[in-house]
């Protein structure tokens, strides 16, 4: 009895102090934004094979598989911990044993697991301690994160030899009648020659080190980067569920936008006395971010791998996408407090400037690479563009270039000084015919596609030729399709990509109204940025199109058999493949173009950087009409280099942007000789001898 009466104020005490620390972390929620939550289904799904799978850590399969073995013997070790519960408030001893075999299997998991991560428990604190890992370290990484990880790993530890002690001198006192399995036990329990009453003493010290462990190690977490335990299933439960190309919407800017298109029908007046609230546009301070990203936040077990995988940060640029959560989480910490007591509260400090630099924020290329590679699915890409919005909408603090780039996309439709009525030189200059718009909307007729140029395909010098080919490809085989020509203007990726949320959307709206004009239901498009905001996001502002890039278009016709190569052009060649960010892990498109390029003679090899793990070009996010930030290199360079060291003589790729990035690289590396630059649609093209 007197047993039960301490485990009960035990018990008692720990729950006190961790619903006190709940509450205090829980009570800033309601400081922050609504984030709709919605397909519940489709949710769990996600957290099933996210979550308890492990999915994502097994992108690094040794470590990510021991860290999955970590979590799956908790899963299994936690039901043990429940029944320590109910026996120290009950008095009774293995008080679950009614579940028979399943008993059985439920110790001899825990049992076994708990050896399993005894091994490895050791094995990652000597790799913490003395490997010196280089996403364990950063400008973000204090000695006390150090510190921190270390306490936890240790804790995780004795936990450990305290549940196998238990165990162990369980069977040694119950030789003949003991309930469960516990092959790793027995085994050890064999060694132990002692009288019944030190065995019973052995067992009771680590029956009350097992639990005590758990109620400190339970209320140690709130204060860790290992909160994350508690945080990380919910969080991905929660994760967004659109593609990885996809950014949020924002209504408030939808209504100005429409509001100025149309100031009369638009929306109607507010009624009398009341005002209509506007808010901030964009993130300055932890009030202004989601109820979720303050959960990542919370989540975020300070891994490193998204910094590791970020192209900024791998030249050497200032920018660490994990360094952006625990900033909000720290911020939070800090100023939390304060605005609970009194919402108007300040303290003369922001999440930007004082935690978060603009050149941090200006270094991102949206390429997802840091989304893509987080265990417990924070977006990092989206929390910059919200940063970003603020210092673009509020504040007007963008790169002067890319000021520029915005006045030019306003004024001519494109990120360049050229006329809109230059829109088609790109045929004309050759005597290309290509057909438009409005003159088959004026005979009648309806074209199957749109093939939607871009600014690059119809400007850019590099990517004309592309367009060229492309169109050239279309006109052999007689596909039915025609391009808006002087009417085609500016996509708004570059400017929703560096914050200006509101250019956006006068862009993306003004198409939207001339697709519906002509009646577009099938749009075509050799670039993958335009090709991710037609798809994704064109939807959100009532544009809902049959979208295609160039690769699956081509991919497909190879499949029906209209495009059949014989000729020996590029046999000699050996091609490497850059992937496209925004075709890649933005839409998860990475067989197409590859499929194409088994039709193109030559030699196909991989850069070590491929795929999902591919290196991104440096020019998302608005970096191709901005100068780098300051680091040890470009972006650009360093995934030439990855190129060269391939052996191949053509980087094949799909995207404008990545053209002018890969043919910069060759002329940088003085590889203009011996090395060339192609899209796939011009390998086609060039097979077929058009």
């Amino acid at each position: 009895m007197i047993k039960q009466i301490v485990f009960g104020i035990t018990l008692l005490i720990t729950l006190g102090i961790f619903s006190y620390t709940a509450y205090r972390i829980f009570s800033f929620f309601r400081l922050t934004k609504p984030f709709p939550v919605k397909d519940f289904g489709k949710r769990f799904a996600i957290m099933m094979k996210v979550a308890i799978g492990q999915t994502i850590i097994f992108r690094k399969p040794v470590i990510g598989f021991m860290h999955a073995l970590v979590l799956w013997g908790f899963l299994i070790i936690i039901i043990g911990s429940i029944e320590m519960v109910i026996d120290g408030l009950c008095g009774t001893e293995r008080i679950l044993a009614f579940l028979g075999p399943v008993y059985n299997i439920i110790t001899a998991g825990g049992d076994i697991f708990g050896l399993i991560i005894f091994i490895v428990i050791i094995f990652f604190l000597i790799r913490r301690i003395f490997m010196h890992i280089k996403r364990f370290s950063g400008i973000e990484m204090k000695h006390i994160s150090h510190v921190d990880a270390n306490i936890a790993l240790t804790l995780i530890l004795l936990l450990m030899v305290s549940l196998l002690g238990m165990n162990t001198f369980y069977i040694a006192l119950h030789p003949d009648n003991y309930v469960g399995c516990f092959p790793v036990s027995k085994f050890i329990a064999r060694a132990i020659i002692s009288d019944h009453q030190t065995i019973y003493f052995w067992h009771e010290v680590f029956w009350w080190s097992h639990i005590l462990l758990i109620f400190l190690f339970a209320n140690i977490l709130p204060y860790s980067k290992h909160f994350h335990v508690f945080m990380s299933i919910p969080n991905v439960f929660l994760s967004r569920l659109e593609p990885l190309g996809y950014l949020p919407n924002m209504p408030d800017i939808t209504k100005e936008v429409k509001l100025m298109m149309d100031p009369d029908t638009a929306f109607s007046e507010p009624p009398e006395g009341e005002e209509e609230a506007v808010g901030r546009f964009g993130v300055l301070d932890i009030e202004d971010i989601t109820w979720k990203n303050y959960l990542d936040s919370l989540s975020c077990t300070e891994c490193g791998r998204c910094t590791s995988v970020c192209p900024a940060n791998i030249t050497g640029k200032k920018l660490s996408p994990r360094k952006i959560f625990m900033n909000i989480r720290a911020r939070m910490k800090e100023k939390g407090p304060g605005l609970v007591k009194d919402r108007s509260f300040s303290d003369g400090k922001s999440l930007i400037g004082d935690y978060i630099t603009e050149e941090e924020l200006w270094a991102c290329t949206t390429c997802n690479a840091c989304v893509r590679e987080c265990p417990v699915s924070i977006n990092h890409p989206s929390m910059i563009i919200d940063m970003r919005r603020y210092l673009v909408m509020e504040k007007s603090k963008g790169p002067g270039e890319l000021n520029t780039t915005f006045s030019n996309i306003e004024n001519n439709g494109a990120p360049w000084q050229f006329s809109p009525e230059d829109r088609l030189k790109w045929a004309e200059d050759v005597g290309l015919s290509v057909p438009v718009m409005s003159v088959l909307q004026a005979r009648d007729k309806q074209p199957e596609w749109l093939l939607w140029v871009g600014s690059s395909g119809a400007f850019d010098d590099r990517y004309k030729k592309v367009t060229r080919e492309f169109v050239k490809i279309l006109t052999y085989l007689k596909i039915d399709y025609a391009v808006l020509g002087t009417e085609e203007t500016d996509s708004g990726d570059i400017a929703r990509r560096s914050g200006n949320e509101m250019l956006f959307q006068m862009q993306a709206l003004q198409n939207i109204e001339t697709f519906n004009m002509y009646g577009v239901k099938k749009i075509l498009t050799c670039c993958p940025h335009d090709y991710n905001t037609f798809k994704n996001e064109y939807p959100d502002l009532g544009g809902f199109y049959e979208v295609i890039h160039h690769s699956q278009f081509l991919r497909d016709l190879i499949k029906e058999g209209k495009i059949k190569i014989s000729s020996d052009k590029f046999k000699d060649d050996i091609i490497t493949f850059h992937d496209p960010c925004y075709l890649g892990r933005a839409n998860d498109e990475y067989e197409a173009p590859r499929s194409v390029l088994q039709v193109v003679n030559g030699k196909k090899v991989e850069m070590k950087r491929n795929k999902s793990f591919g290196l991104c070009c440096g020019a998302g996010g608005g970096q191709m009409f901005k100068e780098a930030e300051k680091g040890d290199k470009e972006i650009f360079i360093e995934r030439i280099e990855e190129a060269i060291e391939t052996g191949a003589n053509i980087v094949a790729t799909a995207c404008p942007f990545c053209m002018v990035m890969m043919t910069d690289g060759i002329k940088y590396k003085n590889k203009e000789e011996e090395m060339k630059s192609y899209d796939i649609a011009e390998l086609v093209s060039l097979s077929l001898g058009l």
